[in-house]
């Protein structure tokens, strides 16, 4: 078999064992801290099942630059395809989403932020003829925050990676959770920079009127669209508004983040990775050589 078609299956098998059961743990609700914090922690939680995946992927490659192509061991190939199948399926049908969300034409929505490499805010021409001028002002406060964090492709990014933990529920969960803790921390991000909570409250009631008046075909879970909007279910909107009418602690005041610190986890998780692979490199066929030919006598 040729190596790059082996490291595929391999990858597909080793990384949906790892990922499964890590998609399996349950969503947790962060208690007392504030929503940029608490944000940023549901993004980690989100990506937790992940990370090990990518470690494996980076193992088995640094195997593959020491293998000889085709690979010479023996080893049954029914059983390493019919093992990597299930996994395989998932990944595709990942994949397959993850593309027809960057093909498909954007919903037409009030008040969103679209875009990936230069986001920008969409706003109904009809809903700001309207809207007052302060809570027009405080929904684009709070759009703009979602452009400066190019949150577009956090959500399509965010949708990637709970595809890849399909069938279990905890997954979309955990998506949905930090969908709305989003939310929150845009909303205290606009709020620090002098936006009226009052006035965000109402561009929040007004845009979900708006919308109400112009229904549109609900989205499948998990397949809503790159897309960051003013706009949630009733529940998360009733809660969101309350927040926003409360006065905003000075406690939980987003926290200036360092252009250091906000660079500290990919660059650690890039030399983890590097680390990876020259591992494989080196000791990669001292585990995968016998593993293959276990296969083949099984």
């Amino acid at each position: 078999m040729g190596r790059e078609t082996l490291l595929t299956l391999l990858v597909m098998l080793f990384g949906g064992l790892v990922m499964q059961p890590l998609a399996l743990l349950p969503s947790r609700e962060p208690l007392g801290a504030s929503p940029v914090v608490a944000e940023r922690n549901a993004w980690q939680r989100l990506w937790l099942p992940v990370v090990p995946v990518l470690a494996v992927g980076a193992w088995l490659c640094g195997w593959a630059l020491r293998e000889p192509d085709p690979v010479t061991t023996r080893f049954d190939h029914g059983m390493i395809i019919g093992a990597s199948l299930p996994f395989f399926v998932v990944a595709l049908r990942a994949a397959l989403r993850a593309i027809w969300v960057l093909l498909r034409r954007p919903e037409e929505l009030p008040v969103c932020t679209v875009g990936f490499v230069h986001p920008r805010v969409v706003f109904d021409p009809h809903l700001a003829r309207v809207m007052d001028d302060g809570p027009m002002h405080a929904a684009l406060a709070h759009e703009r925050a979602h452009v400066r964090h190019r949150d577009p492709l956090r959500i399509w990014l965010a949708q990637l990676a709970t595809d890849l933990q399909w069938p279990w529920p905890w997954a979309y969960r955990r998506f949905q959770s930090w969908l709305e803790l989003l939310e929150h921390a845009r909303d205290d991000e606009a709020r620090s920079r002098g936006a009226s909570g009052t006035d965000l409250a109402a561009a929040v009631v007004a845009t979900a009127r708006h919308a109400c008046r112009t229904p549109r075909p609900a989205p499948g879970p998990c397949l809503s669209g790159a897309q960051a909007a003013l706009l949630g279910d009733a529940r998360a909107l009733a809660v969101r508004v309350g927040r926003l009418l409360a006065p905003l602690p000075a406690s939980h005041r987003p926290p200036q983040v360092s252009a250091w610190r906000a660079a500290t986890t990919p660059a650690l998780l890039v030399l983890l990775l590097g680390a990876v692979l020259v591992w494989g490199a080196v000791f990669g066929n001292d585990i995968l050589h016998p593993f293959l030919l276990w296969t083949w006598n099984v």
